[in-house]
């Protein structure tokens, strides 16, 4: 199978023989047999087998620490590392392994990726997981009675579980044993729409219950929170239930487009066609005929209203029950699920539907709390909760994030130009001197267009300096969205954006249910009139003309697209689509990592608001930290009466256990992230030598002596966890850094944490690039970047040269000494023993990494840098002169073999490193050459029984012609296997 580019396609086709068998026939007069590779039904039957430090072949070597063998197929790999070392690290080497450069074939097979050490625990992921998205499994204790329990009690402990002490073993235990890994990979493994993923604990307990539930003819409740999965927990269901259950049918109710959609979309992407009902008649038509397995319906195109009312409920109702022919009779073994259960009006929906489908089973699917009066009623609608997890749970698995909440009183600032210069002022606090001056200029612009002292503009104002000064929203890595009373408000707003920050304007989207057709504005009195219908229709045509740039009547027509292609963008690209203004539309269903801001400035309560904030609750890699939510409405009376426990005003319609810290007052929760951070970040670094400076941090964190060649690698978990906290602690400094104050902290203080916020992030780059690591860590650069210069930087000196993708051993061959001190942080350069141990780092680091293509090349490299450190650390030498020498053997490491002296015969560059590692015999090195091109197979690389059958005929040869002993065979071989030209 030719992998190429692309693991998830051979993964998913190797996964369809492991789970339904292989079909063959030995010639074309035989039928067509299936071979199962697994015995699913009998887990235990199947062979099991563990191994260590397996050698994968592959355009460079690599050995996984455990692989997990099932008869013969490798279906799960470990990495393990010290309990000293993170285990982000296992997972990269993971995410490394995965790539072409690496042993990609490997991985086609496998099901489970882990990585784990005694002090974190495990981590799963599957193929191609993002490290962000790797798990922790929790066990749910059997024995746990939610009414009469504790929440601690509901799951097992993580560790000192059974024989076992570490939170390692407990967590293999439970994920690895026979049956539990056979069933995960049976039952909860989905390729959706390109990405591979496997369930979560919530996930995998969820469906058990409702399975034991299944088994009982009795339906329910899964209440499992926004973003923790509830969708795909629907298609594991759906799933289980069509091989599991005789003659099995699903039909899945929504109310709202969004839902229907994403509804559809998933099942989609894990190809399953679903039928999507057009009206009540049809989807009674289709339930008369046994052709449909998999069915959905979206009440609202089938009654006028808004979208989830209970107007259109009772309209849906209404024709359902009207259509039913006398000889109406459900086929099959019926299963109902609502999902959105949590409306009120599912009740009334229940009610039909059971007179429609009496022998049908229901189950209610909500990701928000029942209401407090209507948790009975929906007990005795669908039955008791089949499985809860609620937001607080998630939370605590960082399967979603926390919220953090700000009510703003903006009526202050309005017609006072006193207290909106105290605004701007307010709002720019805490910025470096640079980024002040820049949105100096931006609030300058504005104020000259500015003619309104409307409320809505001032809260246009605060959004355009909140896109210029908050840390997600200015680096344009995260967006917002901005939730209006109605539509012509939205368009209000959208056109004071326009007039305010034309170029935010231009990044900004309107996204109702409004459709600006000519029976829009029917009786509204001609171009002339002001009316609301009229300004919304002319906003609409203009937004959409701007965005096609096309002439507004053709623009008009292309609605639906536009409502498309921005979402995408806003997912995809937030830098290009920066805000969306919304009224019901985008509030439920709707999933976008990048959004970080919601701004709210409609009334709304329980359900509504729950659904909307949990739009901003999606991780999105280690700088989003929170979701936020802005409210200028203040739902909660908080400004009034100066609390922070949002359990009522909006919420007080729920039992207050179940939104319980849901909403946490940012200010608070900000300095308590501050606070965490630099306690962390202090911790780690109270080993590092005083007076701590550039050369103590070197000595700690790479190698306290150059020569030594292994310390700057034992010390990379140390170099992350370093990474980690200084980043966290720069996040969290840039969360509050214009409010220090107002949360407690004298000026003294703030300017200490500001002094030491610079001194670790400083220390953060010279580590970094001393040790070789930049290029590794390049792809978060941007982002701390924006931070460090909106906050931090002083002046232009600090910026850094740019050169692309290069490493410092490339610009220091390509552009000299000066360039390479150029791209250097200013602690370092001014250093001169810091700029030549970070060269020197460097070359240590680039010898290791490519070591295996040419021994014999690379170990003399590593003698002639050990003999210049030697001189450096014991004679005199003037510092260029020395820097000169390293740049030379960075020029000879660069050019490779190509620069040594080889035989004319020797054509290839596998040949010419087989020469220096075969004593430049140059006969021996032909013979080896000629062997291997005539012995070797397709694959024969490789780590499976066939790939070693075919390694071992290769090895026979070499040996016959060779004459070497067993040692440097496996040492020949190895050098062999690395040169790309012999796969």
């Amino acid at each position: 199978m030719r992998i190429g580019n692309n693991l998830y396609t051979p993964n998913q086709t190797l996964y369809g023989f492991l789970r339904y068998g292989v079909k063959i026939k030995s010639d074309h007069s035989e039928h067509t047999r299936t071979i199962h590779l697994i015995d699913w039904a009998n887990p235990t039957a199947n062979d099991f087998a563990i191994a260590e430090e397996v050698t994968i072949s592959g355009k460079y070597d690599k050995r996984p620490d455990i692989v997990l063998y099932v008869n013969g197929i490798a279906l799960g790999v470990l990495e393990l590392k010290r309990a000293t070392v993170g285990v982000a690290e296992g997972i990269a080497q993971n995410l490394d392994n995965q790539s072409s450069t690496f042993i990609r074939p490997f991985f086609t097979t496998m099901q489970l990726v882990m990585a784990g050490n005694d002090s974190e625990g495990l981590r799963y992921g599957t193929i191609e997981t993002q490290a962000k998205y790797y798990l922790e499994w929790r066990e749910e204790n059997p024995a746990y009675n939610p009414k009469t329990d504790s929440k601690d009690q509901q799951y097992l402990p993580q560790y000192n579980c059974g024989a076992v002490e570490s939170p390692l073993d407990c967590a293999l235990l439970r994920i690895a044993s026979k049956p539990r890994f056979l069933e995960l990979i049976h039952d909860f493994v989905v390729f959706d729409n390109g990405v591979k993923k496997l369930c979560r604990h919530n996930q995998y307990f969820g469906l058990k219950a409702a399975q034991s539930r299944i088994r009982q003819r009795e339906g329910g409740i899964i209440w499992h929170t926004q973003g923790s999965g509830k969708s795909l927990t629907m298609v594991w269901l759906a799933k289980w239930l069509r091989e599991n259950v005789d003659d099995s049918r699903v039909l899945i109710i929504t109310d709202r487009t969004e839902l229907d959609e994403q509804i559809e979309g998933v099942f989609k992407g894990v190809d399953e066609h679903i039928y999507r009902c057009t009206s009540g008649r049809d989807m009674v038509g289709v339930l008369n005929q046994p052709i449909e397995w998999l069915m959905c319906s979206l009440i609202h195109k089938f009654g006028a209203g808004e979208e989830g009312s209970e107007q259109q409920t009772s309209t849906f109702i209404k024709e359902l029950l009207s259509s039913i022919p006398k000889d109406f009779s459900a086929k099959g073994n019926l299963f109902v699920f609502v999902d959105e259960c949590h409306r009120t009006q599912s009740g009334k929906l229940h009610s039909a539907m059971q007179k429609l489908l009496p022998n049908a089973l229901f189950i209610g699917f909500t990701g928000t709390p029942l209401l407090d009066n209507d948790k009975q009623a929906s007990i005795a609608t669908f039955g008791s909760f089949i499985h809860t997890y609620k937001f607080d749970q998630a939370v605590n698995d960082k399967v979603v994030l926390d919220l953090c909440y700000e009510a703003r009183d903006i009526s202050q600032y309005i017609g006072n130009k006193t207290k909106v210069d105290e605004f701007f002022e307010l709002k720019t606090k805490g910025l470096s001197k640079i980024a002040k001056v820049r949105v100096k200029q931006k609030w300058l612009t504005m104020q000259s267009v500015l003619s309104s002292k409307s409320r809505l503009q001032e809260i246009v104002n605060d959004i355009v300096l909140d896109m210029e000064t908050k840390p997600r929203l200015e680096s344009r890595r995260g967006n917002a969205m901005l939730v209006c009373a109605d539509v012509y408000q939205a368009c209000k707003v959208y056109e004071l954006f326009a007039a305010t920050d034309p170029a935010l304007a231009s990044k900004t989207a309107i996204i109702t249910s409004y459709q600006p057709t000519a029976a829009s504005i029917k009786g509204e009195g001609g171009d002339e009139s002001n009316t609301e219908n009229l300004h919304k229709y002319k906003i609409y045509r203009k937004m959409l003309a701007a965005y096609f740039n096309q002439p507004e009547d053709e623009a008009v027509k292309r609605v639906a697209e536009f409502e498309k292609k921005v979402k995408k963008q806003f997912k995809e690209q937030p830098a290009q689509m920066r805000l969306l203004i919304v009224v019901d539309k985008l509030l439920t269903g709707f999933d976008a990592p990048s959004a970080t801001y919601l701004y709210i400035d409609k009334k709304m309560q329980n359900h509504g608001l729950f659904q909307a904030i949990c739009r901003v609750n999606r991780l999105d890699g280690e700088e989003k930290t929170y979701g936020y939510i802005i409210d200028y409405k203040d739902l909660f009376n908080s400004i009034k009466d100066a609390m922070s426990n949002y359990t009522g005003g909006a919420f007080a319609e729920y039992d207050s256990s179940d939104v319980q810290d849901l909403l946490k007052n940012r200010l608070k929760q900000a300095k308590l992230k501050l606070e965490e951070t630099r306690e962390a970040i202090k911790a780690l670094c109270e080993p590092v030598a005083l007076p701590r400076d550039t050369n103590d941090y070197l000595a700690y964190f790479v190698s306290s002596n150059t020569l030594n060649r292994d310390e700057a690698e034992q010390n990379e978990g140390k170099r992350l966890l370093f990474y980690k906290l200084s980043g966290a602690y720069l996040r969290a400094y840039a969360e509050i850094a214009g409010e220090l104050s107002e949360v407690g902290y004298s000026t003294s203080e703030a300017d200490k944490i500001r002094v030491e916020v610079r001194h670790y992030h400083d220390a953060r780059e010279a580590v970094k690039h001393a040790s070789g690591d930049y290029k590794d860590a390049k792809d978060l650069e941007p982002a701390m970047r924006h931070i460090f210069d909106q906050f931090i930087r002083a002046d232009d000196s600090d910026v850094l040269a740019d050169f692309g993708d290069k490493g410092l051993i490339e610009v220091l061959v390509d552009s000299g000494i000066a360039a390479l001190e150029k791209q250097l942080p200013e602690n370092v350069r001014n250093n001169k023993k810091a700029v030549a141990e970070t060269i020197e780092n460097n070359i240590r680091k680039s010898i290791s990494d490519n070591r295996s293509v040419n021994p014999a090349y690379y170990d003399k490299l590593s003698e002639l840098l050990d003999t210049l450190i030697q001189q450096r650390q014991t004679e005199v030498q003037a510092y260029q002169q020395y820097l000169e020498k390293l740049k030379a053997l960075a020029e000879q490491m660069s050019q490779g073999q190509a620069a040594q002296i080889c035989p004319a015969t020797l054509k290839t560059q596998a040949m010419r490193n087989l020469y220096a590692n075969l004593e430049q015999d140059e006969t021996l090195t032909l013979a080896v050459h000629e062997t291997v091109m005539s012995y070797k197979k397709a694959g024969w690389t490789g780590n499976n029984a066939a790939a070693l059958l075919k390694e071992k005929r290769v090895r026979q040869a070499i040996m016959q012609i060779a004459g070497l002993e067993v040692a440097k065979i496996d040492g020949l071989m190895n050098v062999i296997k690395a040169q790309y030209e012999y796969h």
